[in-house]
């Protein structure tokens, strides 16, 4: 019963911060499944896959809906990711489960640096310096996702914002697409260890979040999306110093 609340309540924040911020629910939803249900390292990084591909779709739909997915500039941002998703997803199983947990923890800090700074990212360069980093970017964000089973929305949405000049209603919107393309991609590459997962936990978990997902959404209409971020941020902080600290000790 333990288990099931601590499944619902972290799926359920996962949720919220992907509604409401167009990413963020990997970073959560992995330190979550291994400091707080047990799961090992790479079972987390599966699980998260999975719940951060239903869980985006469900907020991609609701995004969709108002208007706020760009899908020409989220497809080709979005394409620059796949491959290197799913050949970062085959290699992460043959990698330590401590470096992957460091490495974790370096990119939930990142992340949140990231988030802090997206108010104040300027926009700037031509079309092609633009169109240049955005592929950059995107291969960037598939090789995260596939090594640690993150969406990388977190990074997404700030270049988004900085690089092709989005509005952030719009730049949340179209990362739940990026998010969602490099989770199926990755999550390729894994169908033998999706089958062993712990489905008694990593179901609620799911449910939690797809409800989560929705009232993010409507979260993120009433308050302003600077403030959601810097509340997040210290959350990233906090988790990125908890895991280093296990990684270490």
């Amino acid at each position: 019963m333990t288990a099931l609340i601590l499944a619902l309540t972290a799926g359920a924040v996962v949720g919220l911060a992907l509604g409401a911020l167009g990413g963020g629910g990997g970073v959560l939803a992995v330190p979550a499944l291994i400091y707080l249900l047990g799961f090992t390292p790479a079972a987390a990084v599966t699980a998260s896959l999975i719940i951060v591909t239903v869980t985006s779709l469900t907020a991609l739909y609701a995004h969709a809906r108002a208007g706020h997915v760009r899908w020409k500039a989220g497809a080709a941002f979005a394409a620059a990711g796949i491959l290197p998703a799913a050949a970062a997803g085959a290699a992460s199983a043959h990698l330590p489960q401590a470096l992957l947990t460091t490495a974790f923890a370096a990119v939930a800090a990142v992340a949140a640096v990231a988030m802090l700074r997206t108010g104040g990212a300027t926009r700037h360069g031509g079309g092609d310096v633009r169109l240049g980093k955005a592929a950059g970017t995107g291969a960037g964000l598939g090789t995260l996702t596939g090594l640690l089973g993150v969406g990388g929305g977190f990074l997404a949405v700030p270049a988004l914002v900085s690089v092709l000049a989005f509005e952030m209603e719009a730049a949340v919107g179209t990362s739940l697409l990026v998010i969602t393309a490099n989770s199926l991609a990755s999550l390729a590459t894994r169908s033998g260890a999706a089958a062993s997962l712990d489905w008694a936990t990593t179901g609620p978990f799911i449910g939690a979040a797809i409800l989560g997902a929705w009232d993010g959404k409507r979260m993120a209409a009433k308050v302003s999306g600077p403030r959601l971020q810097r509340a997040f941020a210290v959350v990233l902080l906090a988790v990125a110093a908890f895991m280093l600290a296990a990684a270490v000790t």
